[in-house]
């Protein structure tokens, strides 16, 4: 019951979100950023949109090796364009996600190893986002930065306290102590081995951060094309803001991303409706880069592409990891 609840409030929770900022502003705001999407804007997203998706994948490869699982760069590619697209036509924003870690896994006999690959590596690309977003709103003029020392002592204490569950969870004793084990040697194993290697982390952090400025430029692009005028200085902090509002739960991407926005440009000064048309424009930008996702799922239902799966081995033990084994 819990579960069923869950899955249904947080699309409420978008939809809800889209329906106060339709109250307050109106549908002027989203014709305005839809009749402002030009050829330009849209080239342009499909080319930062091709190289965000090239290092998300090359991370999400450097993920699952660390985990002991095999996973080509060209598949991987090709798997995370299908992922977006169906995150930013399907409501929950996670559908892409899921399909992908559930398909890798299947491709390699290890469903749970792909799930995990796929969370570890969005995990990974989050907390590059958030750190480079609480640099730039300490560095750059912002609604938010009078709030950002106590932001960052927040953020430090919820890391501390991290640290001190693990500490505890580590010298745990009593009949739960052998389940907290597993879990706990588990989740240290992805971490050391898929995120923290020497070779992983500096990969890792590299691509992230290819991804995080990719998508601030679109959405610098975006705003200048629904007319915004503010320099990057000013725009490039509601940038940030904004992203963090798009990590939220969403219907087909939006909700969320129209009411943060809103929100940003509205305490920037700068106007909610031309933060909900840059929104708009952003969404339609987004959209489009995800595109070759939709050709990647049309070629997996045409016949010539369906390849029949290797028969699982009869032995009642079979190694994660096989050479070969699907294509990611």
């Amino acid at each position: 019951m819990n579960r069923t609840v869950w899955a249904w409030l947080r699309p409420a929770a978008a939809v809800a979100t889209l329906a106060v900022v339709v109250w307050r502003l109106g549908a002027g705001p989203f014709r305005d950023g839809v009749h402002a999407v030009d050829g330009q804007a849209l080239v342009a997203a499909a080319g930062i949109g091709a190289l965000t998706t090239v290092c998300c994948a090359w991370r999400w490869t450097i993920v699952a090796r660390g985990l002991g699982v095999d996973l080509p760069l060209p598949s991987a590619v090709a798997a995370y364009y299908r992922s977006m697209f169906l995150n930013l036509t399907l409501p929950g924003g996670v559908v892409g996600d899921v399909h992908r870690g559930v398909s890798h896994g299947r491709d390699v006999h290890d469903v749970g190893r792909g799930l995990r690959a796929v969370a570890w590596e969005r995990t990974a690309g989050q907390v590059v986002q958030i750190v480079l977003t609480v640099v730039v709103l300490l560095a750059l003029p912002s609604p938010v930065q009078p709030a950002m020392p106590l932001a960052v002592l927040a953020v430090l204490a919820v890391v501390a306290v991290v640290i001190g569950i693990a500490v505890a969870c580590r010298t745990q004793t009593g009949r739960r102590g052998s389940r907290w084990a597993r879990v706990r040697s588990a989740v240290a194993g992805d971490v050391r081995d898929g995120l923290l290697a020497r070779k992983a982390l500096p990969a890792i952090a590299l691509a992230s951060a290819v991804v995080v400025l990719g998508h601030a430029v679109t959405f610098l692009i975006a705003a200048r094309t629904a007319g915004a005028t503010a320099p990057a200085s000013r725009m490039l902090p509601l940038a940030m803001l904004a992203m963090l509002a798009m990590v939220l739960p969403s219907v087909a991407g939006w909700g969320p991303r129209e009411g943060g926005t809103a929100w940003a440009f509205g305490a920037a000064g700068l106007g909610a409706e031309q933060g909900v048309a840059t929104a708009v424009v952003y969404g339609v930008m987004v959209l489009v880069a995800s595109l070759p996702g939709a050709l990647v799922l049309a070629a997996a239902w045409l016949p010539h592409a369906r390849r029949p799966r290797r028969p699982e081995s009869p032995l009642p033990c079979r190694a994660p990891v096989v050479d070969g084994a699907g294509d990611g």
